[in-house]
């Protein structure tokens, strides 16, 4: 069956949407339908981008250096993200439409550069205020936390996302649904989104006076910080405005130090997008009185009783220029094996997210589990997890089975024997590994 592309873009606006330069002219749509996924068909630009700076990275003698635990680790909570909506159209659009079918005090016309533009700046004053309660109040920071966990500023951190967080933001939103219709807020919540993608880079230093207007890398490396001066700054989205509006704003002065002020030390994905819940519960139900409890959920992360409501910055661990990011070591040769892996996984997980609407609910449900197996097992194998062998070595049968009946199909079809006799080999390998891990543990049970 043929695939089906609504609305591709070109070159050239592949470009131009990830720096918020599309025109209203090529980007206004009558309908929902007709508006691009944009963010989808911007894949192969984040990866043009990501090997870009890994190559300055590398050129410049001080320039930044890409871990791969970490690189995976992001794009593995990237990934993540955005499974739910396989299943379910984005929340954030759903509740919109329903809003503007029921509520809309006013219809503005779809094809106005007015309503375009009126799009365009209530969409990134919605973000900037749904990103400061997500950082204001701790039930939401446990969302948004998951894009904070990365030690490393790079623009794979742009791409770790949280699974929760598309659940909470789409509230912010809903004024516009009073008068601007579905198919321009459509546009524009995934043009903010991509936008943010670029900033996330330590290479661009200053832009001069465009940093008196737009969101810059200067300006969301403060952002990212951890360091006293940077905590709670800089929540724009695409303009900094808001930030100077509302008096959230600070410059980059001090080197940034990147990171949560207590980082969790893991690359295992589940534990990445869910730890903090079972942290906010234990505080919760710790919290003494109905008063204490409700103000660990409704405050900020770092408060505390008798503590101001976003807590003290006197609290956060101080930084002291020694600060090393979580770097376990790991042979060069399981690096190698666990970037294969993924390589071979990110193909099967575009593949699903470019052919859902050709294939059948049963392998949609399939390849999903596929992938979320496949994020938990290089991720054991990242964290170096004692069990990491037998869930490798079932993941490996898993994808054989696969392979022969035809639910994967790789990119490159004269690859496709390669393929199989390379994970025939890891089946074999992680076998063994089992066998000799279950003969210590007799040993040692002797």
């Amino acid at each position: 069956m043929a695939r089906v592309e609504v609305n591709n873009v070109t070159v050239s606006q592949g470009v131009r949407m990830l720096f918020s330069l599309m025109t209203p002219n090529e980007s206004s749509f009558a309908t929902v339908q007709e508006v691009p996924k944009y963010v989808n068909q911007a894949t192969p630009y984040f990866i043009g981008l990501i090997l870009l700076e890994v190559v300055l990275g590398w050129l410049k003698t001080d320039g930044p250096r890409i871990k791969i635990n970490d690189f995976i680790t992001s794009l593995s909570a990237g990934m993540m993200s955005r499974l739910p909506q396989l299943m379910v159209r984005s929340l954030e659009l759903s509740a919109y439409i329903y809003v503007w079918n029921n509520f809309r005090l006013l219809e503005l016309p779809w094809d106005s550069a007015w309503t375009w533009w009126l799009a365009f700046f209530g969409v990134d004053m919605g973000y900037y205020w749904f990103h400061r309660f997500a950082h204001e109040l701790n039930f939401l920071w446990a969302g948004h936390q998951v894009h904070h966990s990365s030690e490393h500023y790079n623009l794979s951190t742009a791409l770790r996302q949280s699974v929760t967080q598309q659940f909470s933001s789409w509230l912010f939103y809903l004024p516009l649904a009073l008068m601007v219709p579905p198919s321009v807020f459509a546009v524009h919540i995934q043009f903010n989104l991509l936008y943010q993608f670029w900033i996330h880079t330590e290479l661009v230093k200053d832009l001069g006076p465009l940093e008196w207007i737009l969101n810059t890398p200067s300006h969301h490396r403060v952002h990212h910080g951890r360091n006293p001066y940077c905590i709670d700054k800089n929540y724009a989205g695409i303009l900094i405005i808001w930030d100077k509006m509302f008096g959230t704003f600070t410059p980059e002065s001090d080197k940034v130090v990147y990171g949560l002020t207590h980082p969790i030390n893991t690359f295992e994905i589940w534990s990445v997008e869910f730890l903090y819940y079972p942290y906010l519960w234990q505080r919760f139900w710790e919290a003494e009185g109905i008063s204490n409890k409700l103000s660990v959920i409704l405050k900020g992360p770092g408060w505390t009783p008798g503590k101001p409501r976003l807590g003290d910055i006197a609290d956060i661990p101080q930084i002291t220029g020694e600060e090393m990011p979580y770097d376990p070591a790991w042979s060069s040769s399981m690096q190698a094996y666990v970037f294969i892996q993924f390589m071979l996984l990110l193909d099967v997980y575009n593949n699903l997210l470019t052919d859902q609407t050709i294939l059948s609910e049963m392998t949609v449900l399939l390849l999903t589990a596929y992938v979320l197996l496949s994020l938990t097992s290089l991720g054991f194998l990242i964290d170096q997890r004692a069990n990491a062998a037998e869930l490798e070595m079932m993941r490996c049968v898993l994808i054989m089975v696969l392979l022969r009946f035809g639910y994967i199909i790789p990119l490159v079809p004269v690859l496709a024997f390669p393929i199989e006799a390379f994970v025939v080999i890891s089946a074999i390998f992680w076998s063994l590994q089992c066998v000799n891990q279950l003969g210590n543990r007799m040993k040692k049970q002797n």
